[in-house]
Order: structure tokens, then sequence, then C-alpha cells
């Protein structure tokens, strides 16, 4: 999902045009800037850096046939990334026919937060969910006031159940 240069286009800011991508190896780079940026603006909320060992990790991931379900999608704005979002396919035998994908992490710089970025984003997803062949996105929501607004907001989901996370020891 593209934003076009062009008067008719809704999205169309000028110099602050907002594009919707899939994350690339190429853009490394440009997500540990916005990761780092993201830290400093919540010091509070992220409790680990994005070190030589995370980009080794990143870069790594692009060649790993276990991220070959992965959906990744950045917004870039000016050529700076100012949005993530991080999604997996998931499938079970449990009916044989369960194929959905799983929300595992979605956020934007907090000065750039209200601007329909995160909306952006999730279309993305849910489009390319859509053209894998998903039926659901299931995703857990943060426990802070901002992000229950948001999945609140989003059109055509319902709440369901309550998450649980269990360590593999």
């Amino acid at each position: 999902m593209n934003c076009e240069k062009n008067s008719t286009n809704p999205d169309f800011r000028g110099e602050n045009m907002i594009v919707i991508k899939k994350f690339e190896k190429k853009d490394i780079d440009r997500v540990i800037s916005f990761e780092k940026e993201l830290r400093s603006q919540e010091p509070d909320t992220y409790f680990w850096e994005p070190d030589e060992k995370y980009r080794r990790k990143l870069e790594q991931s692009f060649s790993d046939q276990r991220f070959n379900t992965a959906l990744s999608f950045v917004a870039v704005k000016e050529d700076k990334v100012i949005g993530r979002i991080d999604a997996s396919l998931i499938s079970s035998r449990s009916d044989a026919s369960c194929f959905g994908a799983y929300l595992d992490w979605i956020c934007v710089l907090k000065n750039e937060r209200h601007n329909k970025v995160a909306q952006k984003l999730l279309n993305a997803l849910r489009e390319e969910c859509k053209k894998q062949g998903a039926g659901v996105l299931i995703a857990l929501m943060a426990n802070n006031d901002e992000a229950q607004k948001f999945y609140r907001s989003v059109e055509d989901a319902s709440i369901h159940d309550m998450g649980i996370w269990i360590d593999i020891k």
C-alpha cells in the first residue's frame, strides 16, 4: 500500500507523505534508528536496546526459514521509519482449516501518533493476510490506555478471551 503523489489522494501531504511498505533487509538501518528513537521517547516502556546483536538477528531473519511466515511492514515519512507492524501466519490442524495470523507488535513513534499511521499499518497487514488466505488476525492487547483505545477502535474486530504467556523451559 503506497501513497502516490497526486492531488486526488487524501493521504498526500506533500513533504509529510506516509508510505507503508514491506520491511526489507535494506530497511534495517532505518528500523534500528526507529527502535532507538522509540526508546528515547518512551524509556519506561522498552527494556532492551537495539544493539549490534539485535542488528545481526534482524539481518539473519531475512535468510532464516523460521521467518518465512513473518509479515512485517514499516511506515516511512521523509525517508524515516516512524512505525512498524509485525505478525506471523499461523496454522493448526485442530479442524484442518484453521489458518490465520498473530499480530506480534505494532508501534508508532510517540510524536507521530494520532495521524492514522497505526491504522495504515494495520490495513496493510490485513490486506496481506487476506492475500495469503488467513481468515483471522489474533492479537494480545497491550495493557496501557493508549493501546487499549487503539485496539477498541479497530473496525471489524471483537475482543475475546484473555491472553496467557507460557515460558518454554
